[in-house]
């Protein structure tokens, strides 16, 4: 995992504890849940959104002038 050992992994977690302190732990891990869970989300939902801007007929979009002057 990136070439982190579980000394690393524990000094890091030390001073993530030393900088938010210990209220601030929990809302900062339920705000990265629900960041990655956003983002899993999108993941998801981005195919569908890509199968229907491929569907679309690029002819009937395009009125003929390339401005609109």
């Amino acid at each position: 995992m990136f070439g982190l050992g579980m000394p690393e992994l524990v000094i890091i977690m030390g001073i993530t504890f030393l900088v938010f302190g210990g209220r601030k732990l929990p809302e900062l891990g339920d705000g990265i849940g629900k960041g990655i869970t956003a983002f899993k989300k999108g993941l998801k939902d981005q195919p569908s959104a890509h199968k229907s801007i491929e569907s679309c007929d690029p002819e009937s979009a395009y009125n003929g002038n390339s401005h609109d002057t």
